[in-house]
């Protein structure tokens, strides 16, 4: 999968996710859901159950058991996964096309990343907070204490 392929492909997740939040469907939000995860799956390599607890997707606050949802119940169920797998996608989508991270079905040569402290000396917007480790302010701080306790 190319680039270009990855970002167009979860830009339709992405709307598609948004569009759940404002009319919900668990049908649809099934068919979203594996699509999605194959997405994902095929961009970053799967992810264990562990990964997806800590993303807390599909995770809703009240879990209904042992009775079918209401309508209402339904929906906010759907609303509320759809907005978390849309966070993440979201995430995915930041990280492909502004950060040029590589991903694992990358096809073509990847885009070379180079690091926040490189961004910031070439005058980039993701210039590092003063003080981010390597950057001349916490060299200088470090610099300072040290020909202090001399």
């Amino acid at each position: 999968m190319t680039r270009a392929e990855l970002i167009a492909r979860t830009r339709q997740l992405v709307d598609e996710g948004e569009r759940l939040v404002r009319e919900p469907s668990l049908g649809s939000l099934q068919v979203w859901l594996k699509l999605s995860d194959d997405l994902l799956s095929a961009a970053w390599g799967s992810m264990d159950r562990y990964h997806l607890a800590w993303l807390m997707v599909g995770k809703p606050k009240r879990i209904v058991r042992g009775r079918p949802m209401t309508p209402e119940e339904e929906a906010g169920y759907v609303r509320e996964v759809a907005g978390q797998k849309t966070a993440a996608l979201r995430m995915s989508l930041d990280a492909v096309e502004r950060r040029g991270m590589p991903f694992v079905g990358e096809d073509g040569p990847p885009r070379p990343v180079s690091s926040p402290i490189q961004r910031a000396a070439d005058g980039g917007a993701d210039a590092p907070a003063a003080g981010y480790p390597g950057t001349s302010s916490s060299r200088t701080r470090r610099q300072r204490s040290s020909s202090s306790d001399s």
